[in-house]
C-alpha cells in the first residue's frame, strides 16, 4: 500500500504520467504540452492542479520520497545483518517494480540539473537511502560481523550508486530485465565482500 500524502487523486494521476514521460523521454521530453496529450487533457487541466512543471516534478519527487521512508519504518529490525540488509534492498525493488515509472528519480542526473530545488528533493532522497544502509552497516561492524577497515559512510557511498546503476541497467532494458533478481544477486555480492568470504 502506498503512503497517503496531501495530494488529490487528479495529482497524482499526473505526475504518474510525468514520471513515465520522463522514464520514457527524459527531462526535455516532459511538458505541459506532453503531458496535456498524454492524460487528453487540455494544458489548462494541467495547470488547475500545478503551476509548472517544476512544481509537478517536485511533488513526483516528494511522494516517492515519503514511500521510501515508508518502506524503511516498515523493515523489522532483526540484529540480523544479512537479513536486514538484504531486506531493505529487496523491499526498495519490490516497490521499483511495481512502480517502473519513478525510476528515473533515483539514477537521473539530467533531472538534477533542472532546478536547484529539484536537485536538493533528489539529494534528499538519496541522503534517506545512505543513512539507512549507514545505520545497518555501522552495526554489523560494531559487532564485529563485517570489515571495519572503511567507515559506515564510505561503504554507503559505493553501495548505493551500485543500486542506482542497477536501476539504469533495468531501464535500459525497457524493464525487461528481473530486477529483483538483480538486486538480490547485488546485495549477495556485497554481503560476501563486506564479510571477506568466498
Amino acid at each position: 500500500m502506498l503512503i497517503k500524502m496531501d495530494i488529490k487523486p487528479r495529482q497524482l494521476e499526473i505526475i504518474e504520467v510525468a514520471g513515465k514521460l520522463l522514464t520514457n523521454s527524459g527531462i526535455n521530453g516532459l511538458t505541459i504540452k506532453n503531458l496535456a496529450n498524454e492524460m487528453n487533457f487540455s494544458e489548462g487541466a494541467i495547470y488547475r492542479h500545478f503551476k509548472n512543471k517544476e512544481e509537478i516534478i517536485l511533488t513526483l519527487l516528494r511522494y516517492l520520497h515519503e514511500n521510501v521512508q515508508r518502506i524503511i519504518g516498515e523493515i523489522p529490525k532483526s540484529g540480523d545483518f544479512e537479513k536486514d540488509f538484504t531486506s531493505l534492498f529487496d523491499r526498495l525493488a519490490c516497490y521499483f517494480k511495481e512502480n517502473p515509472h519513478y525510476v528515473v528519480a533515483v539514477f537521473s542526473e539530467g533531472l538534477m540539473d533542472e532546478s536547484v530545488r529539484v536537485s536538493e528533493k533528489i539529494m534528499l532522497l538519496i541522503g534517506t537511502l545512505m543513512k539507512q544502509v549507514q545505520s545497518v552497516i555501522k552495526e554489523a561492524q560494531e559487532q564485529q560481523i563485517i570489515t571495519g577497515s572503511l567507515a559506515s559512510e564510505q561503504i554507503a557511498q559505493i553501495i548505493i550508486p551500485s543500486f542506482r546503476h542497477q536501476m539504469f541497467k533495468w531501464k535500459m532494458s525497457n524493464f525487461k530485465s528481473d530486477i529483483e533478481q538483480d538486486v538480490a544477486s547485488l546485495t549477495h555480492t556485497f554481503i560476501k565482500l563486506l564479510k571477506g568470504t568466498r
